[in-house]
């Protein structure tokens, strides 16, 4: 009502309620560093091994690297999520496409080199369709042919120089 004289408020108590709040964003701040912290070390943790890890081994991360962002695909589809399972497919692809793909050495054997590129280019191609049209099949497939892809290269893995020397019998080299 016009003209109303408006009524007294109490008084603020600032130096009750400013601690207070001063006190929550000094928490919150800490909340978000503490992340931001555990997250760096995350980073700097995979970074480290990363850059100590022989090639056999990268590959094999590059591998689960692609599955988990498949799976996490998956899930998102599922879920109706359409940026992060974009976001996940996306990246599943440039695994495959820009980690993967590239690390094929054609100067052993071009022809087998040349098929496995293109069953990494067929496994881009089905994440693709997978991710444009909501194909759970299609992201299936691509993990299982990753899954068969990475269970190989565990089987080729390089031997060690102490177990390749224990695993050679005692009369294979007469002394």
């Amino acid at each position: 009502m016009p003209g109303a004289p408006i009524p007294d408020l109490p008084p603020l108590n600032l130096p009750r309620t400013l601690p207070i709040i001063f006190s929550w964003s000094v928490h919150i701040r800490e909340a978000k560093l503490s992340a931001y912290g555990a997250k760096a070390y995350g980073k700097l943790a995979l970074e480290t091994d990363i850059i100590n890890a022989e090639p056999h081994r990268l590959v094999l991360k590059l591998f689960d690297g692609a599955l988990l962002q498949i799976q996490r695909g998956r899930h998102f589809m599922v879920e109706r999520r359409v940026a992060e399972k974009g976001a996940a497919i996306g990246h599943a692809i440039e695994i495959v496409d820009s980690g993967l793909r590239v690390s094929v050495d054609p100067s052993h054997d071009p022809v087998f080199a040349g098929r496995l590129v293109s069953l990494y280019h067929y496994i881009v191609m089905r994440l693709l369709q997978g991710n444009l049209r909501d194909d759970l099949a299609a992201l299936d497939e691509a993990a299982k042919l990753l899954g068969d892809l990475r269970g190989a290269w565990i089987q080729i893995a390089p031997v060690k120089a102490g177990a390749a020397a224990a695993a050679r019998p005692a009369d294979a080299f007469p002394a």
